[in-house]
Parts: structure tokens; C-alpha cells; sequence
């Protein structure tokens, strides 16, 4: 699945963008460097990904690409939260079709959506959703990552959970052991170790079991 407009390739806005395209031709070129960066990171991993690279890749001129991108780290950044974007909107349209009885069903969900995403979009295995940049104002006072964000909000709104600073740490725990857990399950590639998933589901739930606040 490509991205057509800049507010799916970066959620939340485009701060991280040094020229927001206005046109969509400028928005594909965008997606397709966002594109090639996500396909060398999986050959080649993140530490080694140079913006000569994603030129190259993308068939366009360095230029191009650093005219939205001051340098290599700008690029991953923007590739962080576009897979925010997409598993969080992914998470979304689950619980908006098939729907979840309670906070557990939704953790099951959030799960299953990491866990096809990990096996089907390029790029995603080398993004830590904890520390996945905030594409939003630079004022923002929450200590969330974004996706702890986007989680806590959806179980606020949807089942009730009280957003305290007890909801917000065990939320952001988990999504720690989240990313730690499906990491390992992914270490040798696959569909991954069905063992470290279940162990993420237990961990997760009964973590939040003890610490989640409910109304």
C-alpha cells in the first residue's frame, strides 16, 4: 500500500518536512522516497541509510530529496510515523468493523495489526513505535510516544479507561514490552515466533489489568 498525500505519509502534520508539497505530484515523490528509504532499511537496516541512497532508489536527484529532508535521520523520522500512522489507522478501521467488548479485545487487535504489519510493510521491523518522533507542535506537553498516544486515547474513548498518570505509564510500559517482545518474535524474520506474541499478549494485558485507572 502506497500513500498519496502528505498527511498519511506524516501524521499529525509535516514539521519534519522542509517544503510541504502542495500538488500531488509532489506528494508521490514524497511517498516514493519514503518508499525507497523503507526498502533499504529492510536490506540494509537504518544505521547504514544515507540519503544517496534513497536518491538513488527513488530515481530522483539528491536534491529532491533534501528538499524535504535535511539529512538521513529526518528521512527515518518521517518513515517512523508514517507506520504510526498506518497501524494506528489500521487498529481503527478493526475496532470500527468487527468491534472489541473491552479494553482486552482492543490490546488483542493493536497486537494483531503490529504483528501484520511486521510481516508485510516494508520498513516497519526497524521502527520503535516508543520513541517514533512527535510530528505534531513543538509545544505538545505529553509524555507519550505517539502511538502510547493514540492507544490511551482510543481506550479512553472507547472503554472508558480514566487518563491519569497511572493510565498514561502503564500504557507507555506496554508499549515498550510491545515493541521488545515483537522484536524478538521477528529477530529471524518469517511470520515470527507465535511464542513471543502470545507472551506479549499476557504480559500486556495483565500489566494493564493491575495499572490501567477505569471510570
Amino acid at each position: 500500500m502506497l500513500v498519496t498525500d502528505v498527511h498519511d505519509a506524516l501524521p499529525g502534520g509535516s514539521s519534519l518536512l522542509r517544503n510541504e508539497p502542495v500538488q500531488a505530484r509532489s506528494s508521490a515523490r514524497l511517498t516514493g522516497l519514503l518508499d525507497a528509504a523503507a526498502a533499504i532499511i529492510d536490506e540494509i537496516g537504518y544505521e547504514r541509510l544515507t540519503t544517496a541512497m534513497v536518491a538513488e532508489r527513488a530515481g530522483a536527484s539528491i536534491g529532491t530529496v533534501y528538499r524535504y529532508f535535511p539529512d538521513r535521520i529526518a528521512v527515518v523520522d518521517a518513515l517512523a510515523l508514517r507506520c504510526v500512522q498506518r497501524l494506528t489507522n489500521r487498529v481503527a478501521d478493526t475496532l470500527d468493523a468487527d468491534g472489541a467488548a473491552d479494553w482486552r479485545g482492543a490490546v488483542d487487535i493493536v497486537i494483531d495489526s503490529k504483528v501484520e504489519l511486521y510481516r508485510n510493510e516494508p520498513g516497519f521491523r526497524a521502527i520503535r513505535f516508543s520513541d517514533a518522533p512527535d510530528a505534531g507542535s513543538p509545544q505538545a506537553t505529553s509524555s507519550l510516544s505517539p502511538f502510547a498516544e493514540a492507544v490511551l486515547g482510543m481506550f479512553e474513548q472507547r472503554f472508558g479507561v480514566v487518563r491519569d498518570a497511572d493510565s498514561e505509564l502503564a500504557v507507555q510500559v506496554v508499549v515498550e514490552i510491545g515493541v521488545s517482545l515483537l522484536a524478538r518474535a521477528f529477530l529471524a524474520g518469517g511470520d515470527g515466533d507465535a511464542r513471543f506474541v502470545d507472551e506479549c499478549r499476557r504480559v500486556s494485558k495483565s500489566y494493564l489489568e493491575a495499572h490501567l485507572t477505569l471510570a
